[in-house]
Formats: C-alpha cells, sequence, structure tokens
C-alpha cells in the first residue's frame, strides 16, 4: 500500500507541473545536479561537509579502492585487509564504522540492505566513472537507504561530454599490483550520446597470498537537452581475492618470539599452521589453503530521467535493480559429521571439509524528488521505496568422512527478506540577505524477515517492523561574502543489522542519534577555514564490542547512553599560483557511560581435562572509551606546481590511538601512527592527442611499520579453583611499508 501511495504522489505532482511547462518560458537550471538535488547540500548548508572532484583524483587512482583514495577528508581512517589498498578496504567516519556511512551511487542506495555495509571491492576501479564526491559528517541531510550515523557519501557518475573520447590507463606498482582499464565516449551528437569503461586490476597484496583479481565495467546511453535528461546506466564487477581477514597475531606482528610460541600452546594449531606462525612475519596469513576465496560479481541496472518544467521546478525519477550472487570457499579440518548433517547415521564420524557458502540476493530501488526553486525558498520533496531478497545457503564440494556425501551436498539455507520506505520533505528559506534557515523532515517504514536454517544449524525466524521520524532544522548566517556561521539539530534512528537480528539471542534496539552542529567558514581568494563543533548523543548505540563473528564480521551489542563529541577543523591557504597548502584536524572524545563486559570463564578438571563448568563474568566499566574511535585524526597536503602541467605533492596522514575494544585497556589498543605519501604527475600535449600523464604515487615514503585496524577476544580457561586472570587474543592487520604505483594515462 504505502509504495502505491508513494507512486501517485509523485505522479499528482509531476502531472500539473507538466502543463506548467508548456506556459512557462523561463531560463533552464542546469540538469546535471537536478538528480542529486535532494540528497546533497549546497556550501551554504548547515550541516559538516566537504567535496572532491574527480581532478582531485586523477593523479592517485592507480589501482586503491575509493576509501583509500578519500582518506584525507576530514574525520576519515581508512584500513586495508591486504594491507595495500587494494581488495577490501574499509572506512571510518568520526569513529562511525562503514555500516553508518550512507553510500548512493546516483541518489540510489548502495549499502547491502542487510549488513549494511559497503563492499567497494565489487566495484573496482570505480573512481574512474565517478565526476564528483560529497561526504556529509553527522547525520547530514535526508538521503536514501539506511539511515547515516556517522556520515552519508554521495556519489555522482560522469556527465556525458560534448566531444568524443578515448582514453586508457595502464599502472604498475608493487606487489605485482597492475590495472588496466579503456574508455571510450561518442560525445553529444543530436542530443544522443554513449559511454563505456571497463577495468581490470591485480595485486599479489602486502600480506602473504592476499591476491585481488578483480574486474569492472561501466556503460552509459542517453539523451540530453536543456529541458531533459534520460540515461541508462549498467555498471558492475567481478571480484576474486584470497581471504586475509583473519588478521595477523600481535606477538607476529611484533616479532615476539616467545609470545609467538605462548600463542601456539594455546590455540593448538597444526604443525604447519605451527611453522606458518614461526616463519611469516607481519606478512603472516593465517590462511594455506590454495582456493580460499572470496568469489563475487554484482550488476547494477540503473535507469534515471531528469526534466526542467521551469527555471523554478525540476523534477527527477530512477529505477534500479542490482543483482549479486557469489560464495566463499573455505578448507576445515577435523571437522564432525554432526555439525553439518546430524540426522546422519554416522553423525559422529570426523573429516576434513572444502565448503562454499553462498550468497544470492536481489535488490529493487525506486527514488525520486521534486524540487521548487523561487527567489528565497528551495524547497524538495523525495522518497524511496527498496526491495531487498537475500538468499544464504551452503554447500560442501568435498569432504573426507568415512561416508559417502552426495557432491555440493546443501547443509543449511536461509533466506532474508527485507523492504524500506522512505519520504522525505526539505526546504530552505531566506529570510533576508544575511540569515537563511533549513528544515528536513523524513519518514522511513523497514519491514524485515529471516527464516530458514543457519550456518551453525540453529532455526532462524526474525520478523521485525520500525517506523522512524526524523526531523533536522538548522540556520546559517552570512556575515558577508567571506565569513558564515551555521547551527543544526538533527536526529537520526536507525534499525539494527541482519547479524545483531539473527546471531543475538536478546532482540537488540534500535538505535537513536541526536546530532548537534555548529561551525564556522571564511573564503577569500587565496584562504579558506572552517571549524565545526559536533556532539553526537546516542541511545542504544550498536558499537563494536571488538571480536569477530566465525565470518570475519564485528560483533555489536547496544549501549544505553553513549556520545561523540568534537571539533573538526579545516584550513587551506594558495601562497602563490604555484604553491598551495592544505590541512585538517579533528580532535574527539567517544564515550560510552556505562558498560557491560562480558568474558566467558571455563574451567576444567586438570586431570582429565574435561570442562567442569563454564559461565559468563560481566564486568561493568564507566565512561569508558569507544572502540576505534581515535581522539585525533589529522591530514595535511603540500601542493607544487613549479611549472605549467607538472604537479607535486606531499600528502600526510596522522591517526591517533584507537582502543580495540570497549574496556579502555591499554593492551588492547592500535598505536598511534603518521605516514607520508609523494605523488607526481607530468602532463604532455601531443600533437594528435589531448594529452599524456604520467602519474606517481609512492606511499609510505618513510617506511613506517603500522596496523590500521584489529580486533580483540578475551576468555578464561583454567584449572577448577584456580585464580588466573583472563587470557585476550588480539590481532592486527599489518599495512605496507614503502611502495609504489606508477602510471601512464592516454587521452585521444
Amino acid at each position: 500500500m504505502l509504495k502505491k501511495v508513494i507512486i501517485m504522489s509523485f505522479v499528482l505532482f509531476v502531472l500539473p507541473l507538466r502543463a506548467q511547462n508548456e506556459q512557462v518560458k523561463d531560463s533552464i537550471i542546469p540538469l546535471g545536479e537536478v538528480l542529486l538535488t535532494a540528497t546533497r547540500i549546497k556550501d551554504n548548508a548547515p550541516f559538516a561537509h566537504t567535496n572532491v572532484t574527480r581532478k582531485a583524483l586523477e593523479s592517485i587512482n592507480l589501482a586503491q579502492d575509493l576509501p583509500i583514495l578519500i582518506e584525507q577528508m576530514p574525520s576519515v581512517v581508512t584500513t586495508s585487509d591486504a594491507g595495500a589498498g587494494v581488495g577490501y578496504t574499509g572506512i571510518r567516519v568520526r569513529g562511525s564504522d562503514a555500516t553508518r556511512v550512507n553510500v548512493t551511487l546516483n541518489g540510489i542506495p548502495y549499502n547491502d540492505a542487510e549488513s549494511q555495509g559497503t563492499y567497494w571491492v565489487d566495484l573496482p576501479d570505480f573512481t574512474a566513472s565517478v565526476e564528483d564526491i560529497q561526504l556529509q559528517r553527522g547525520v547530514g541531510t535526508s538521503t536514501n537507504g539506511s539511515g547515516a550515523f556517522g556520515a552519508s557519501l554521495s556519489l555522482k557518475t560522469l556527465e556525458p561530454s560534448e566531444k568524443g573520447y578515448t582514453k586508457t590507463t595502464q599502472a604498475f606498482g608493487s606487489f605485482n599490483t597492475r590495472k588496466h582499464n579503456i574508455s571510450i565516449g561518442s560525445g553529444l551528437h543530436q542530443g544522443f550520446y554513449a559511454e563505456g569503461r571497463m577495468s581490470k586490476i591485480y595485486s599479489d597484496g602486502y600480506i602473504d597470498r592476499a591476491f585481488s583479481d578483480l574486474f569492472s565495467f561501466f556503460t552509459e546511453t542517453g539523451f540530453k537537452n536543456k529541458n531533459t535528461h534520460i540515461k541508462a546506466i549498467v555498471f558492475g564487477g567481478k571480484e576474486n581475492t584470497y581471504q586475509s581477514w583473519y588478521g595477523t597475531p600481535e606477538a607476529v606482528v611484533n616479532g615476539d618470539k616467545a609470545g609467538i610460541e605462548a600463542f601456539i600452546a594455546r590455540n593448538y594449531p597444526s604443525e604447519a599452521e605451527a611453522e606458518n606462525l614461526r616463519n611469516a612475519g607481519r606478512t603472516y596469513n593465517h590462511y594455506m589453503y590454495d582456493n580460499q576465496v572470496d568469489n563475487y560479481r554484482q550488476n547494477h541496472y540503473q535507469f534515471h530521467v531528469s526534466h526542467s518544467f521551469s527555471k523554478r521546478i525540476t523534477a527527477n525519477i530512477s529505477l534500479n535493480y542490482t543483482k549479486g550472487k557469489g560464495y566463499y570457499e573455505q578448507y576445515k579440518d577435523n571437522e564432525k559429521l554432526s555439525d553439518y548433517f546430524p540426522e546422519d547415521a554416522n553423525a559422529g564420524a570426523e573429516g576434513d571439509v572444502i565448503r562454499r557458502k553462498w550468497l544470492d540476493n536481489d535488490f529493487y530501488a525506486m527514488v525520486y524528488s521534486l524540487n521548487y526553486k523561487k527567489d528565497k525558498l528551495h524547497a524538495s520533496l523525495g522518497g524511496g521505496y527498496n526491495i531487498y531478497k537475500g538468499g544464504h545457503f551452503g554447500r560442501i564440494i568435498w569432504d573426507s568422512f568415512p561416508v559417502t556425501l552426495p557432491i555440493r551436498k546443501e547443509y543449511y539455507n536461509n533466506t532474508g527478506d527485507k523492504t524500506d520506505a522512505t519520504i522525505y520533505g526539505k526546504a530552505s528559506y531566506k529570510i533576508h540577505n544575511h540569515l537563511s534557515v533549513y528544515a528536513d523532515v523524513q519518514t522511513r517504514n523497514i519491514d524485515y524477515k529471516a527464516k530458514g536454517l543457519s550456518a551453525d544449524l540453529s532455526d532462524i525466524d526474525v520478523q521485525q517492523h520500525y517506523t522512524f521520524f526524523n526531523p533536522k532544522i538548522g540556520a546559517n548566517y552570512r556575515f558577508d561574502n567571506s565569513n558564515s556561521t551555521y547551527l543544526s539539530f538533527a536526529v537520526a534512528n536507525r534499525e539494527p543489522n541482519r547479524d545483531d537480528l539473527v546471531k543475538n539471542t536478546i532482540t537488540p534496539k534500535p538505535e537513536r542519534l541526536f546530532d548537534w552542529e555548529a561551525g564556522y567558514r571564511y573564503r577569500d581568494a587565496n584562504l579558506y577555514a572552517l571549524a565545526n563543533l559536533y556532539f553526537m548523543n546516542y541511545k542504544y548505540q550498536l558499537i563494536l564490542t571488538g571480536a569477530l563473528d566465525d565470518v570475519g564480521d564485528p560483533v555489536r551489542q547496544n549501549v544505553a547512553a553513549s556520545y561523540r563529541a568534537g571539533i573538526e577543523l579545516q584550513a587551506g591557504y594558495k601562497f602563490s599560483k604555484v604553491l598551495k597548502f592544505d590541512a585538517n584536524a579533528t580532535l574527539s572524545r567517544n564515550k560510552i557511560n556505562s558498560y557491560n563486559h562480558i568474558v566467558y570463564d571455563t574451567q576444567y578438571d586438570p586431570d582429565t581435562w574435561e570442562t567442569v563448568s563454564y559461565e559468563p563474568v560481566l564486568t561493568t566499566y564507566h565512561h569508558t572509551d569507544i572502540s576505534f574511535s581515535p581522539n585525533l585524526i589529522a591530514a595535511a597536503t603540500v601542493s607544487y606546481s613549479p611549472i605549467e602541467d607538472v604537479s607535486l605533492r606531499v600528502i600526510s596522514k596522522y591517526v591517533g590511538k584507537q582502543y580495540l575494544d570497549n574496556t579502555s585497556d591499554a593492551t588492547k589498543v592500535i598505536a598511534a601512527y603518521g605516514i607520508t605519501n609523494f605523488n607526481a604527475s607530468y602532463t604532455l600535449h601531443p600533437k594528435g592527442m589531448k594529452g599524456i600523464a604520467f602519474n606517481l604515487l609512492v606511499n609510505n615514503i618513510f617506511d613506517k611499520k603500522y596496523v590500521s585496524n584489529g580486533y580483540t577476544y578475551s576468555y578464561y580457561y583454567r584449572p577448577v579453583a584456580s585464580d588466573d586472570k583472563p587470557i585476550s587474543e588480539v590481532f592486527y592487520y599489518p599495512q605496507a611499508g614503502t611502495n609504489f604505483l606508477l602510471g601512464i594515462h592516454l587521452s585521444f
């Protein structure tokens, strides 16, 4: 019913406006902005945001994933499982992980409907097809898809080129990394155009065996005139990556031989794995099976119509279908048949197994907006309706059980279905030349159902409905052409994800965020400076416990009260035509009022080694730090162009200490680190070509040994009546030392 209401509301607005178009002959606003008017904000909006253009990323876009390319943005921290920025990468904003960062591609939600995460490995080299990016920090403006609890990342794909072109990039670098792409465009011919790109990226990775073999494509065809822009876009990618999410034990990272032996004694690895631990060093990878891979394909089909009815009224409607299917393959030794087929007559049998865990999902989306602009008033009405259908199943493709199993025998199967309906309205009004006010209201209705048998053979039966109301208000005061200040307040609500609902015995609560933002902006011909104060007050925030589940996903739990508060500073100064400096810094406090940390106590009989008891031990921590939330994040870039077509940049990033869990335990931290990269670009303009650009990126030029992510878990394992302290296992994700990428970009 709600779907019909949304569609009808759009039609009722559009029909009378079509008639109006026949009477109004005013000039038409640029259609390139219509598509994202409802989900993006202008420079004078009362929210913290940063824009980056394709041109700013061209010289460093040599193979690495999009999160790595935008890590200079304020409050951003990134990481790479394979250690070199290719493959599985992650992003955090203000300490909030990727599940809290709302991502849209041309206004279409990209976050996975169930996990709420974003997997850029499924869209390798997507940056090559992006026109510009906007990062809104905090709640920001209403958008499509899951609510933003840390930030919103809006990507707009390339505007059609007026003239035909052919471009290609060839890049090579450390760890056998290479990138090959080619792009072609027809140019505009009586309003019609077509464009396309294909890319191939490969890297061995810094971590042992952590290779990435990636393919992607992007095609667009459409029609454009001064009133209407119609385009159909098909893009996608296929990734085959060797798993490296297990991480590296702390003792291995530190080269602590005694610690390695203690880890071996506690964890009873096989002889081969014990030797792997002793010999691998920082590039250690737990997995040794040749085909321990993640293999997934994802294709997107988008259709967009934008129309300008007059200089005052514009509208757009977009349709999307995304198909994803793939698996990850695992070798498991010493398994019990009962863990797969407990009903089998030989359930007590043991053997080795190679299994595949599959995802097969379909995502349908419709989003729309109607935009009005006249004199002092700018307003938008928008919304969307999304349907997700996900299949999860597992198959055994080989085993050594002493019984015969049919090949590819399925041992679990479950489904997840989700619908998400959103309606929002927003408006800004200029009260006088200096003061403008902003209001934004959004409602979301979410239904999620999951049913079937899970991978651990437990029954899944989830049915949840959520209705959220998310208001936002703000004001911007402009003192003069250079100085302005703003204040905003926003409320956001967010549903738990699939793992929260399926893997917890107690149903988690939805989260609520009250976000206060206040800022000051200054800009003139050579200098810009921005300061933004924020206070994000959470109720029932789902925080990361620091542990991972059996497939490498973070474990989360509700905390009743918590907050993130800080100041974000940005500044840039153009010393001359050839020298420019940009910097940003975030200083913050990220606290939980009261946190219950549970460690399970296993007591055993020292004579028989049989378990006597297994009980939870609860410790409460007050005013403790939120995991993975550094108190200081800073970045700086010095750009120097001694002559035309030559650009040299020194790029630095600093990330303060991060706790791996929520106990503020100094033994479970990611140490602060600072790295510096160097980027150089030189462009030639030979006759018969548009240009030849040579790009060099040297990462971590001072060869800093650092880790950017990790996880931890604690447990007791002690003889009866012993007072032994709990054991904490700590794992890190080491990042590469000095490494380089060199590319050549040809344009015709």
